[in-house]
């Protein structure tokens, strides 16, 4: 019975710590500003590609030659 302890003993610690560093990955993590500024996509702001929109939504009109 003591060995079974132990190893529920790990695991909830183990789940634990888990759950402790998701929802500090949670609050550290910024949301992206998709769709900000009129783009349908995220603007890169630092580095060599800045001005560059990344995963820019476009749709072909059928009614386009």
């Amino acid at each position: 019975m003591q060995r079974m302890h132990a190893v529920l003993s790990r695991f909830s610690q183990s789940q634990a710590k888990q759950k402790r560093e998701r929802m500090m990955n949670h609050v550290l993590i910024n949301s992206v500003n998709t769709n900000g500024n009129g783009t349908s996509g995220y603007t890169v702001k630092e580095g060599p590609n800045k001005g560059k929109v990344l995963k820019h939504i476009t749709v072909k009109h059928p009614n386009k030659i």
